[in-house]
């Protein structure tokens, strides 16, 4: 006789639990439900995911951060030729 498919799953999970865990990491984080519901409604009309959310507003802020500090521009676009006063 086959076991419920919730028992199944919950065995499947219990038993890649860390393998999950080394693969990716959920952030237990919050907006107000607003601000949620306007992101939700402009990621399903342009057809993004949340997680190319995340790339893009990392990537900007990558971008951000880059304009003041030298040393990540640089890194940032590949160049590695750094004059010995830059590498403090």
């Amino acid at each position: 006789m086959r076991q419920p498919r919730a028992v199944t799953d919950k065995r499947y999970e219990e038993k890649h639990k860390e393998e999950r865990k080394a693969k990716s990491l959920v952030w237990g984080t919050s907006v107000p439900r607003q601000f949620a519901e306007e992101i939700n409604e402009f990621l399903s009309q342009y057809g993004f995911t949340k997680v190319q959310l995340i790339e893009a507003g990392y990537k900007a802020l990558l971008d951000e951060a880059a304009e003041h500090d030298l040393g990540l521009a640089k890194i940032m676009d590949g160049y590695d030729d750094f004059f010995e006063t830059e590498k403090k």
